[in-house]
C-alpha cells in the first residue's frame, strides 16, 4: 500500500501564478525556453542556461549554480512563497473539453525503492544524474512527477467537495497550448487525514510521466538517508512531490514514428514486403465514402485526408504523398503477451527490425518520434519536406495496457506513451528540509 503526506508548498501568489508557471524542462529546448520565458518564469530556475548569452551548457556548473541563485532570488522577491502549514492540493487540467483532476501530494521514496510505485519505462543514468544534481543543489523537488492510481470514490468525493466549496487559487489558460489549469488548497485537517488514510489502502502508484524525475528524486532521498546517522524515516527527504490522478481521468495519446530511408528498397518493393505481415490498403481520395482505387500499389492518386488508425493492430503509413492503412495479419502478434500485443512492438518487430534493419530504437539515427499532440499533419510535413521518407501512426496504448505491463514487471518499448496535457511547473515546489 502506498504512503503519502501533505506538505507546505512553495508556490506563487495568486496574481502572478500564470507568470511563474511554465512548461516542464524536458518538453522544450534551451532556445525555445529562452524565447518563452518571461521575467518571473520558472524556466529561469529549471533551465537556467537561458540566462546566459550565448546560452550556456545546460549540464555545466555555471548553469547549476545559476539555478540555485535564481531559486533564492524568486523567494526573496516574493514570486515564490511557502505556505504556513502542510496541505494537499487539487490540480485540474482541461484539454479539448476534457478535465482531469489530480491531487498534489508527497509520495514516499521507500515505495519507489520497493516497487509500490511502478514504472513502465527504462531510464537513462545520465538523465537521472542531471536531475539529481538539480534536486540535491536546490534541496527541493522543483517539478512534480505524474502518477496514476486506481479510482477511489471517496477521494473523488473529497476533490469534488473541494472544487465546489473552496475558493480557487489559480485559474488560467496557458498561452502556448491553450490548455486550462486550476488549483485549490485542501487545508481542512479532517480531509487531509482522510486522504492520507485512504491512500494507505491503495496498492500502487503508476508512473505516467516523469520516470527520470521520479528516479532522481528517489535517489536523492536514499542518498540523504544513507548520509544521516540519525535517520528516522520521518524526515522530509523521505518524500517527493507528485500529482496523482485517478486512472479513469487519464488518456494516452499516440506516439508516432518517422524514418529516413527504406533500407535500400523502392516504395513498391517496401509495400510488397509489408504484404507478408499486413493487409495494405491505400487511403487516397478515391476511397472516400466507400469508393475504391484502381491503382496498383504504390498508389499515385491524391491523398488529402490523413488516415487515422481505426483500432489496435491497425497502422497508418504516409509514403510518397499517399496515406495507407496497414492491418497486422492474425498470428503476427501474441494477444497473451502484454508486451508482444502492443502495437509499438508489432511495428518495431515487423517493420523497423524485419524490413528496415532498425534494431535499436533508442540509438538509431534513422528513426525519430513524434508525439501525437502535433497531429498527423506533422508526419506529412516531415515526409513532404524530404527530411524523412515515410511516417507511421499508431493507435494509442490504453491505461489498462500500461497498468498490466507495470503490474507484471515488464517494460514498454521506447517512446510508447504520450500523456497530454503536461503538468505545469511552478505551481507547487516541495522543500526536502
Amino acid at each position: 500500500m502506498v504512503k503519502v503526506k501533505p506538505f507546505a508548498a512553495i508556490r506563487p501568489p495568486k496574481a502572478i501564478a500564470h507568470e511563474v508557471a511554465s512548461r516542464p524542462y524536458d518538453v522544450l529546448n534551451s532556445v525555445e525556453a529562452k524565447a518563452e520565458a518571461g521575467e518571473k518564469s520558472l524556466l529561469h530556475i529549471i533551465k537556467p542556461e537561458i540566462d546566459f548569452d550565448p546560452i550556456a551548457d545546460e549540464h555545466g556548473q555555471q548553469a547549476y549554480d545559476k539555478a540555485v541563485e535564481n531559486f533564492k532570488l524568486w523567494q526573496e522577491k516574493g514570486w515564490l512563497v511557502q505556505d504556513p502549514k502542510e496541505n494537499y492540493y487539487v490540480y485540474a487540467q482541461t484539454m479539448d473539453g476534457r478535465t482531469q483532476y489530480g491531487l498534489v501530494v508527497c509520495a514516499n521514496v521507500e515505495d519507489y525503492m520497493t516497487g509500490k510505485i511502478k514504472k513502465h519505462e527504462l531510464t537513462r543514468k545520465d538523465k537521472e544524474d542531471d536531475r539529481m544534481i538539480h534536486v540535491r543543489n536546490q534541496n527541493a523537488n522543483l517539478e512534480p512527477v505524474f502518477f496514476a492510481y486506481p479510482d477511489n470514490a471517496e477521494i473523488n468525493a473529497i476533490v469534488e467537495r473541494t472544487i465546489t466549496t473552496k475558493e480557487i487559487e489559480y485559474d488560467y489558460i496557458a498561452p502556448v497550448d491553450g490548455f486550462g489549469h486550476k488549483f485549490w488548497v485542501i487545508d481542512n485537517e479532517e480531509d487531509i487525514a482522510r486522504i492520507t488514510e485512504i491512500f494507505a489502502s491503495i496498492p500502487a502508484f503508476y508512473v505516467a510521466d516523469g520516470h527520470h524525475r521520479t528516479a532522481a528524486a528517489a535517489r536523492v532521498g536514499e542518498e540523504k538517508k544513507n548520509n544521516n546517522p540519525n535517520h528516522t524515516g520521518d524526515e522530509e527527504y523521505n518524500y517527493f512531490m507528485a500529482v496523482v490522478f485517478p486512472e479513469s481521468h487519464l488518456k494516452i495519446i499516440d506516439y508516432n514514428r518517422v524514418v529516413k530511408d527504406l533500407n535500400g528498397m523502392s516504395a513498391k518493393e517496401f509495400i510488397e514486403a509489408l504484404k507478408e505481415d499486413f493487409i495494405v490498403e491505400c487511403k487516397c481520395d478515391c476511397t472516400k465514402d466507400g469508393g475504391k482505387c484502381d491503382c496498383e500499389l504504390p498508389c499515385h492518386c491524391p491523398s488529402t485526408t490523413p488516415y487515422v488508425p481505426s483500432g489496435l493492430h491497425n497502422f497508418s503509413m504516409y509514403l510518397e504523398g499517399v496515406w495507407y492503412s496497414l492491418t497486422a495479419k492474425p498470428g503476427t502478434y501474441d494477444d497473451n503477451d502484454p508486451i508482444g500485443v502492443l502495437d509499438v512492438t508489432v511495428c518495431s518487430n515487423l517493420i523497423f527490425d524485419k524490413l528496415l534493419d532498425i534494431k535499436d530504437l533508442r540509438t538509431s539515427k534513422r528513426i525519430d518520434f513524434v508525439g501525437g499532440i502535433r497531429g498527423l499533419g506533422e508526419l506529412k510535413k516531415r515526409v513532404d519536406s524530404g527530411e524523412m521518407v515515410a511516417a507511421f501512426a499508431l493507435y494509442p496504448v490504453s491505461m489498462k495496457q500500461l497498468i498490466d505491463i507495470a503490474d507484471t514487471g515488464n517494460i514498454m518499448p521506447p517512446k510508447t506513451t504520450w500523456f497530454e496535457p503536461k503538468l505545469q511547473s511552478g505551481l507547487a515546489i516541495h522543500k526536502l528540509a
